[in-house]
């Protein structure tokens, strides 16, 4: 589904991500972890071209997507990101959010659109707040309605940038099991991410990155349990033991 070659990306003189391959199968889960500043959130912007890439190739189902006269719109259509920040849009509606991306970028019919964004709050546990407006959620409702809205476009691939970073703590664990519930359906999910206990559950791989490089991939199992090098070991150490 996600395929990413030999991928690097500058920032003037400063060289952020660095000779990246990674393979990503359709219906995939895969968490990225490593410190801050290691090009964890810069990789999966790319994967959607919010960033562009200095050199590589990034195939999104067959379709490299660096090429300039790629379909990104189309491309777009089929990959929903959800941030840190939420993003909804405060002078419309939950639902309106939720219906807004299918009906003009899908060209979905407003009842179709309305049905099936109704259907996800319902399965977010938020259809009660479908006529309410972000700023009367909490910060835990918002992203789980940035999840919905994402859902709503049925799309092949969603990424996660530090989903619940910008949450208080008692609200990270309801954005977490939307997350795990999302996880049973056919829908490949990139997720960036510190909630380890998160990446043990879903991940069918763990991407470690350091200083712009992936510096390991393996499976949850094996992971957390087999030595992947200094660095990891390192990360882990701390990240665990707080």
């Amino acid at each position: 589904m996600i395929e990413l070659n030999k991928v690097n990306k500058y920032y003037g003189d400063h060289h952020v991500l660095k000779d990246i391959d990674l393979s990503i199968a359709d219906g995939e889960k895969v968490v990225i972890i490593g410190p801050s500043g290691s090009g964890k959130s810069t990789l999966i912007r790319c994967m959607n071209k919010l960033e562009t890439v200095s050199d590589g190739s990034i195939l999104i189902d067959g379709v490299d997507i660096t090429e300039k006269k790629a379909p990104i719109n189309k491309i777009r259509a089929n990959i929903q990101m959800v941030f840190q920040n939420f993003n909804l849009y405060a002078h419309k509606t939950v639902l309106e959010n939720l219906t807004l991306a299918p009906i003009k970028v899908k060209g979905v019919k407003k009842a179709e659109a309305e049905k099936t964004g109704r259907e996800y709050l319902d399965r977010i546990g938020l259809l009660d707040k479908a006529d309410a407006y972000p700023s009367q959620l909490s910060g835990g409702q918002q992203q789980r309605v940035a999840i919905a809205r994402a859902l709503n476009m049925h799309p092949e691939v969603i990424l996660f940038d530090e989903p619940t970073s910008a949450l208080d703590p008692e609200m990270i664990q309801e954005v977490l099991d939307v997350m795990i519930d999302l996880s049973e359906m056919n829908i490949t999910m990139v997720v960036v991410t510190h909630e380890m206990g998160f990446a043990r559950e879903v991940a069918d791989k763990i991407v470690f990155m350091a200083d712009g490089k992936i510096e390991a991939v393996a499976p949850p199992e094996k992971f957390f349990t087999e030595d992947q090098g200094e660095r990891v070991s390192s990360f882990l150490s701390k990240i665990l033991h707080k």
